[in-house]
């Protein structure tokens, strides 16, 4: 059996991110972790090959030219990806763009007008794909002609959230859909914070705009710090709910304060 289809066979057998896969895969080899899976829960790979072929993926692993080393670096890193469009923008120059999913309209404008400005500068930008933050800055991306990327919490054949199917289309045309979870995988809360790590993994910097207190995206922020990659968060009205994230990394010196294109250009230009 080749290697990639004992990644498949992996992939469907555990959930993505598990640390302790990661782990014994680093120590053991991914033929000792094919091994340890019980035959009788082994699945029909075939059919899984042919499910991402229907849907226009491509199965990547990191055996192949393309598989962008940068998530390598994490501490629990892909066994494989599902992407969807123009693989080779995985290993492109890229910020992401993550907020909330109640922006405010201030919140949407600045995703936007950072996501046009970095494209328009040559920058790819990514993103989860979700309402709010997530899709001003995926539209600022496409507005500006320029290329971005969605990172998904399920597989192809059910992006999330559904409403935004329009938009992952449009993105599918200039750019990628990238999932660790196979076609048939549903999003699922811890599958979010799991898809974040990734998010920041593929990128040269992370870029909070809004965020609650409690937000998802602070981790992404936690993740792209934990990979050495610089975080940075827009400030808002100390009054707003939905800055008080970004308000939180700023004053916890997690992240560092920007107010413009250039400001975060620079920044990423001394710290990446």
């Amino acid at each position: 059996m080749e290697i990639r289809d004992m990644r498949l066979a992996i992939l469907a057998h555990f959930e993505p991110g598990m640390s302790k896969v990661a782990h014994a895969i680093s120590e053991q080899g991914i033929e000792a972790v094919f091994a340890s899976i019980p035959e009788n829960e082994r699945v029909d790979l075939s059919k899984i090959y042919s499910a991402i072929e229907r849907l226009d993926g491509q199965f990547l692993t990191p055996e192949d030219e393309l598989w962008p080393p940068a998530v390598d670096d994490l501490v629990a890193p892909p066994i494989a990806l599902v992407v969807k469009g123009e693989v080779s923008l995985l290993s492109s120059k890229s910020l992401a763009i993550v907020g909330t999913r109640n922006p405010t309209p201030y919140g949407i404008r600045a995703a936007s007008e950072f996501a046009a400005g970095f494209v328009d500068r040559e920058w790819t930008i990514v993103s989860g794909g979700a309402y709010g933050i997530d899709s001003a800055a995926h539209k600022g991306a496409l507005i500006a002609e320029g290329a971005t990327i969605a990172v998904t919490a399920s597989g192809l054949d059910s992006p999330y959230p559904a409403g935004n199917q329009k938009l992952f289309e449009e993105i599918i045309e200039c750019g990628a859909i990238v999932t660790e979870y196979l076609p048939g995988t549903i999003a699922r809360p811890h599958r979010f914070l799991v898809r974040n790590r990734l998010i920041a993994a593929l990128s040269k910097g992370t870029l909070v705009v809004e965020a609650a207190f409690r937000s998802g995206s602070l981790r992404t922020a936690r993740d792209a710090a934990e990979l050495m990659r610089p975080v940075m968060a827009i400030p808002g009205p100390i009054t707003a709910p939905t800055s008080e994230g970004c308000h939180r990394l700023i004053g916890e010196r997690s992240a560092e304060l920007v107010t413009s294109i250039p400001d975060a250009l620079e920044l990423l230009s001394t710290l990446a």
